[in-house]
């Protein structure tokens, strides 16, 4: 399968260019994600202030924006280093965590898709179904929207924001507005875990950083957090913490073997 492969040779090059990924992230997965990073191999650096950044992403291979704690000095940094990201011509991630939860939120986003050229936006459904101005549900940042029209969601989303967009769900659905990737992989106990969605976004970050293009790195990150989840579940079953420290053993782990045998990937 091609995307399987791509997803394989990503990680190679990850490992290979260990490209440094800037993080304007929130600060509930800030430690998690710095270590996600690492863990496939990676570079993270966390930083927000306007005086540090603009050297610092100078040096980066890609850059990652989490509104999951935004306040107004953050979001100010994140769109200044966004568009200086641009100039550079580094990829952009957005998480636009909890859109849809409150208008802040749902307009910060739409303010850095507006001023900042995205090259992947991921979320789950409701937050990607708010910034189309459709209704969603939500809990607190979490979606409890039905997966039932995800596919086209995700192309409508990728044509308006002109951007890869990744739906995460009980299937993972990923589009860049003509084709359609699903990720089976996965496990519900995943959803118990603060911060795998933020964790899947840096996973996103270092793909796009060692030079791979919006669908495959989505796809591959979806892939990679499904799989690794599978795999630690079946060592820690229902052991919350286990599960946890198995989940960044497996990440740490991964190889193209295991991608291979284990990976659910289907493109439309």
């Amino acid at each position: 399968m091609e995307m399987l492969k791509k997803a394989c040779d990503g990680l190679s090059k990850i490992r290979e260019k260990s490209p440094l990924v800037h993080h304007i992230t929130n600060y509930v997965s800030v430690n998690d994600c710095a270590n996600i990073t690492l863990a496939i191999g990676a570079s993270p650096v966390m930083s927000d202030e306007i005086e540090d950044i603009l050297d610092l992403i100078k040096i980066a291979n890609s850059l990652v924006l989490n509104i999951g704690t935004l306040n107004k000095r953050t979001v100010e940094s994140m769109i200044y280093l966004g568009k200086e990201a641009n100039k550079l011509n580094i990829p952009v991630v957005l998480d636009p965590v909890g859109a849809g939860a409150t208008k802040l939120r749902t307009g910060t986003s739409l303010k850095i898709l507006q001023e900042v050229k995205v090259r992947v936006l991921r979320g789950n459904m409701s937050e990607i179904k708010s910034l189309l101005g459709l209704s969603g549900n939500t809990k607190g940042v979490d979606s409890t929207e039905k997966m039932d029209d995800a596919e086209d969601v995700a192309i409508l989303a990728a044509k308006k924001f002109n951007c890869t967009v990744g739906i995460s769900g009980e299937v993972d659905v990923i589009s860049d507005g003509e084709r359609v990737v699903k990720v089976f992989n996965g496990n519900s106990i995943l959803t118990r875990v603060t911060g795998t969605g933020c964790m899947v976004t840096s996973l996103t970050g270092c793909f796009l950083g060692a030079g791979c293009d919006g669908l495959t790195s989505s796809t591959a990150a979806y892939l990679i957090m499904g799989l690794a989840g599978e795999r630690a579940y079946k060592e820690s079953g229902d052991n919350i913490g286990t599960f946890k420290v198995r989940l960044f053993d497996e990440i740490f782990n991964i190889n193209e073997d295991r991608l291979k045998e284990g990976g659910k990937v289907e493109e439309c």
